[in-house]
């Protein structure tokens, strides 16, 4: 019969991971499963008990540790607690820089997956068209992680290693999220492409953070794409390729087919690779437009 705890604190919730961890090494007992919003992990059990499918598992609760809920600021980073819901992240006063983070939260789901999905269990559960995962990368976030052996932190553009894969220990616990601060001038999108336009996984997504200098010049850009590839992916090429230009309508022309090269695309029954390689492109472009103005968006529809 599967094991429910609900420990009230971050110091109890990692000792029993430690001791999880050590009985599963004895193979005295089931996987111990970390529960925040449960938006992932009742579907999956309820998918595999349908198909009267073995799912045993142990939970470990940690809604009620008030270490991992908050936002607050730590020096020149934003702090997001591993247990913060989209709805908190949408009401929460934040910098220009976190505004595709934003319209991200306001796509996950209907309103009351909102009000109980986390955005730590958003990266925990690794997958591809993870709406979250393409403006974090976007804005540098790393991710921090405690234990009983110790606390470190990660990128979390390595913090994902696949589909479904990350680089959490057994016995290891997602705490936060730290965000970097970015200039006042930085600006963000969100874009998603989908069957439909609300409650729908993403066929393809795109996530841009644009940082324009006083000449009008890009200073700095970060492009990401997700469910375009087992990772969402930084496009290194095509950052480089628009970084210290003009922020202006021919810039449009140089988001070229080739740039997204780096995108490694999977046929399945939402669309096909080709398909999500040139929608990519296409919401790319669309949210360049949307930074240089009105006469660009008309041009890139």
């Amino acid at each position: 019969m599967p094991i429910y705890l609900r420990p009230a604190s971050l110091k109890s919730a990692l000792s029993l991971l430690a001791q999880a961890a050590r009985a599963r090494k004895g193979r005295s007992g089931h996987p111990l499963t970390v529960l925040a919003g449960g938006t992932d992990i009742y579907p999956a059990r309820a998918g595999k008990q349908a198909w009267l499918e073995s799912f045993p598992r142990d939970f470990l609760d940690i809604t009620q540790i008030p270490e991992l809920k908050g936002i607050r600021r730590d020096g020149r980073a934003v702090l997001i607690g591993a247990l913060t819901t989209w709805t908190e992240l949408v009401a929460a006063k934040l910098p220009p820089a976190f505004d595709a983070l934003k319209e991200a939260a306001l796509q996950v789901g209907g309103l009351q997956i909102q009000n109980r999905a986390t955005l730590g269990g958003n990266i925990v559960n690794a997958s591809p068209a993870a709406d979250g995962v393409p403006p974090l990368l976007a804005l540098d976030a790393q991710v921090e992680i405690a234990s009983t052996r110790g606390e470190r932190r990660v990128p979390l553009a390595t913090f994902i290693r696949g589909n479904r894969q990350t680089d959490l220990a057994s016995d290891e616990l997602v705490v936060a999220l730290r965000v970097p601060l970015h200039g006042a001038n930085s600006r963000s999108l969100f874009l998603k492409l989908g069957a439909r336009s609300h409650l729908v996984i993403s066929i393809v997504s795109a996530a841009l953070l644009v940082d324009q200098a006083a000449d009008g010049t890009i200073s700095d850009i970060r492009v990401t794409v997700g469910a375009a590839s087992a990772v969402p992916t930084r496009l290194a090429a095509l950052e480089a390729e628009l970084r210290g230009e003009m922020l202006e309508l021919a810039l449009l022309e140089r988001v070229t087919p080739a740039l997204f090269s780096s995108l490694t695309p999977l046929d399945d029954v939402r669309a096909s690779a080709t398909y999500r390689r040139k929608a990519a492109r296409i919401l790319v472009r669309r949210g360049l437009a949307a930074c240089i103005g009105p006469r660009a968006e008309e041009l890139a529809a």
